[in-house]
């Protein structure tokens, strides 16, 4: 087995950088950040920050199931918010994803993200 493994899956948008979607290696998998881009059009999904932390969410899970993981094996998330004030949307979003098996997680305020999203969240699971 290689100590590295690229993930890619069509169901999850193409990275719009110079990085993988995931990489298993050392028994996990570390997804990049995912915002609401839709996978079959590559363009971010307009509307508010419930409904782009949704396809974010999906864009991760569809990476994660790509790597033979699931939600329920993330152990750290990260969200990246635009404005903190969609805190409490974004939250009531992301516990329909996380109901049981909640993973630690840390949530910033940041400038600016890519396309403009409203936010955006990796993760780190089990592989």
């Amino acid at each position: 087995m290689a100590d590295r493994e690229v993930v890619f899956t069509e169901e999850a948008p193409r990275a719009i950088g110079p990085y993988s979607q995931a990489v298993k290696a050392g028994g996990f998998v570390f997804v990049s950040g995912q915002i609401a881009l839709d996978p079959s059009t590559g363009q971010l999904i307009l509307g508010d920050v419930r409904l782009q932390t949704r396809r974010a969410l999906e864009n991760l899970r569809a990476i994660l199931e790509a790597a033979g993981s699931s939600l329920d094996k993330v152990v750290r998330t990260t969200v990246y918010l635009k404005d903190l004030n969609d805190f409490n949307a974004m939250n009531e979003e992301y516990t329909l994803f996380f109901r049981d098996a909640r993973p630690a997680r840390v949530t910033v305020q940041v400038a600016r993200l890519p396309r403009d999203a409203l936010v955006e969240i990796d993760a780190i699971a089990l592989a």
